[in-house]
């Protein structure tokens, strides 16, 4: 979950300023210090693992991944980074930052609350009070710099997100109030359907804030751990989008530094927004300032960026290449249980073939893919602007299915769809209060010969419905009544089917109604039942 966004799920984990120090050859430090304050969503279920014989149930017990840099519960240890993979102990004394897990929402309690405060944890909440031209409603997020909440701007009369550095971290370091204002200002100089827009900068009552849309939705990590890898359309179109808003920043010379998954919101129309720019650094000619340090996350950091070099629009690149590398497998590249061991990684072995690990992958988005992570910053693509180009070059002009449906039945209510690999289940409540089962998935011919299928179970296929059956199909003006096996069963559907290559939002929208009612329609007259 990330701070701009809504709750949704049981449990929050946030780190406060985790720094961690590594020798660089001819250099005293490589510092790596995210000092944003991106969240993640901790369902304990999810990352439980099976316990080893001697292994026995430790309630308290904490993991923490070098590569994702982040900490998790889990029930045994020694136990699996949930994200990457990686192979991790329990954090025991190590000397980073506290990470807490607070309870947010209601449900079953895994594990009990930490209740141990930090130092902003008194004093700072906002919650119902208002500042300057904002009345705070609820906390949605927060971290190390302070905390975000769901407000309204009582003169415009609209919601946002309050973003409020906190007064006793910014007393405790000056950086602290520099950063954020930084990333302020390095936010609201971009504005991009990809990217989150900040509204305002201010100071009111002691408190530095920042004014940004309000995204209503869950972030691409959400989004990856709810449904797992994306169909390859999908992903590459997403990732497409997101290369469009990095090269937003990259126009105005400002490299964001920290991208990744959680820093991508989804709106509920499934458009990704970059956001967090709190590690972001504007391009000098002569900029050598941070030659010395490394910020980011591991997992997403370029080679060179181990080995002390400046951060670029190419090692943006190569962050992007990562996630959409976690898109189309599900998995992450490299994964090491310690920072030396990811770090070897990354820099010595080549990056696994996507197409070894998931066949549909096609040759382009392969070939695309590794040029994204191009051990070599001058093999990728210089900044987001190329790596653009070649996504979309990638992609076509097919639309993904989701976002497809996403635009049809925006604002229409009693439609809902859930992901099965590449197909799609749509469930419609129609006027009289029946209901229809729908399906949505792209055929198996050759690309340029792909169809859209749409199609509806009307009821079993069994031999006394066959006459009526042929009857009603010489009626039908849209669609055609077929056979088809839908989970091992021979069916009648109600079918539909559209050039992939071609076929817009409207033609699905249109066809999904029609079919529903139909569908439906031959059901009840043929069983008298409302099953499907």
């Amino acid at each position: 979950m990330y701070p701009y966004m809504e709750k949704s799920s049981n449990w929050l984990t946030f780190r406060r300023q985790p720094f961690l120090r590594w020798p660089i050859p001819g250099r005293p430090f490589l510092t790596i210090a995210p000092f944003g304050e991106t969240m993640h969503t901790a369902k304990c279920g999810d990352m439980a693992v099976e316990p080893t014989p001697s292994a026995e149930p430790d309630p308290t017990a904490t993991i923490y991944c070098a590569g994702c840099n982040e900490r998790f519960r889990v029930l045994f240890v020694p136990a699996a980074c949930p994200r990457c993979g990686a192979e991790v102990a329990s954090d025991g004394n190590m000397m980073l930052a506290e990470t807490l897990l607070y309870k947010v929402a209601e449900g079953t309690d895994a594990f009990p609350t930490l209740e141990t405060p930090t130092t902003n944890d008194v004093g700072d909440d906002l919650v119902g009070r208002d500042l300057h031209v904002y009345r705070c409603v609820s906390q949605i997020g927060r971290g190390g710099m302070g905390r975000v909440y769901l407000a309204e701007h009582t003169v415009l009369e609209r919601k946002c997100a309050l973003k409020i550095l906190s007064p006793r971290a910014a007393a405790r370091d000056v950086d602290y109030t520099s950063r954020f204002m930084y990333e302020a200002k390095a936010a609201a100089a971009l504005v991009h359907p990809n990217i989150v827009t900040t509204h305002a900068i201010g100071e009111a009552d002691g408190f530095h804030f920042l004014e940004m849309e309000f995204v209503a939705g869950r972030s691409l990590q959400q989004l990856i751990q709810d449904e797992g890898r994306l169909t390859p359309v999908r992903a590459t179109a997403l990732s497409a989008r997101i290369a469009e808003g990095l090269a937003a920043a990259h126009r105005a010379r400002i490299v964001h530094r920290d991208l990744k998954p959680d820093n991508v919101l989804m709106t509920h129309h499934g458009i990704p927004k970059i956001a967090d720019f709190g590690l972001a650094k504007r391009i000098h000619a002569d900029d050598d300032d941070d030659g010395q340090y490394l910020v980011g996350t591991p997992n997403f950091m370029a080679p060179e960026l181990f080995r002390g070099e400046q951060a670029t629009p190419a090692s943006d690149v190569y962050a992007l290449g990562v996630t959409y590398f976690l898109l189309l497998t599900g998995q992450f590249p490299y994964a090491g249980g310690t920072l030396q061991t990811l770090m070897k990684a990354v820099s010595e072995n080549p990056a696994p073939n996507a197409r070894d690990l998931c066949p549909d992958i096609s040759l382009e988005m392969a070939e695309c893919l590794s040029l994204l992570m191009a051990k070599t910053p001058e093999n990728r693509p210089q900044d987001a602007i190329e790596a653009a180009q070649l996504l979309h070059a990638v992609a076509g002009q097919v639309r993904d299915i989701e976002s497809l449906l996403s635009e049809a039945f925006d604002g229409t209510t009693g439609v809902e769809w859930t992901r099965s690999e590449k197909r799609y289940r749509l469930r419609m409540t129609l006027p009289d209060g029946r209901s229809q089962s729908l399906f949505i998935e792209p055929s198996d011919h050759a690309a340029v010969e792909r169809l859209i299928l749409i199609y509806s179970k009307c009821c079993p296929a069994q031999p006394e419905y066959y006459e009526e059956a042929l009857r009603l199909n010489s009626e039908v003006s849209h669609g055609a009544l077929a056979l088809r096996k839908i989970d091992g069963e021979e069916c009648f559907v109600m079918i539909d089917t559209f050039p992939r290559s071609t076929v817009d939002p409207e033609e699905i929208r249109r066809s999904v109604l029609e079919i529903a009612f139909r569908a439906d329609a031959v059901e009840k007259l043929l069983t008298g039942l409302d099953q499907n």
